[in-house]
């Protein structure tokens, strides 16, 4: 599906004319910059790769800042690739024309990285709860995690404290409510994954 890269801003909320308050997440989008179309005989796949937000040229390598200048195109910080795009060609500028009032899109960023987190809180493990019995020490562990002498081994997938957040998350079906087409500023109901001024790819 066609999309672009943009910037979560941050959240708000507007009223429908119905009066009802809707609860919308701010996105900056584009404009974007056709860096490169790949093809099916020279690439292997059909795609088009785009650029976002302006880069200083001198902190660009030189490989990029060749691929930059190939496609006539200014030096970017943010570059995605996207597999359905029709009659674009290098160095077109996309804007949030592509999408309008109404339209159903799919959000993709990163989310917010909380760390190393144990079970209660990474898992919604309940821990002890009441702790009697001589459970002094044991309110938020996990337990046993193992069986008896056979298997004798944890199986994988098994739920434990780790890395929470810092993940890849897709949202979809979220609806866009508004578009400030001079402002480069989409407005969508819903909440989308990641800190406020991260990288988000949205696609209809």
């Amino acid at each position: 599906m066609p999309g672009l890269i943009g910037k979560k801003i941050g959240m708000t909320s507007i009223f429908s004319e119905a009066g009802k308050n809707i609860p919308c997440t701010i996105l900056e989008v584009g404009p974007c910059t056709v860096t490169q179309i790949k093809t099916e005989e020279v690439d292997g796949y059909n795609a088009i790769q785009i650029g976002f937000e302006i880069q200083k040229e001198q902190r660009v390598n030189k490989s990029l800042e060749g691929h930059f200048n190939k496609a006539k195109s200014p030096m970017h910080k943010k570059l995605v690739e996207f597999n359905s795009f029709s009659e674009v060609n290098l160095g077109d500028r996309l804007t949030t024309e592509l999408f309008e009032e109404g339209d159903f899109v799919e959000v993709v960023g990163t989310s917010k990285g909380k760390g190393f987190q144990g079970v209660v809180k990474r898992h919604g493990f309940k821990g002890v709860n009441d702790a009697t019995h001589g459970q002094h020490n044991r309110q938020r562990h996990p337990g046993s995690i193992g069986a008896a002498s056979y298997p004798a081994r944890v199986f994988k997938g098994m739920r434990m404290g780790g890395q929470m957040g810092n993940e890849r998350v897709k949202v979809e079906n979220l609806q866009v409510v508004k578009v400030m087409a001079d402002r480069n500023l989409i407005l969508v109901n819903g909440s989308v994954p990641g800190a406020n001024n991260s990288y988000i790819t949205i696609e209809k």
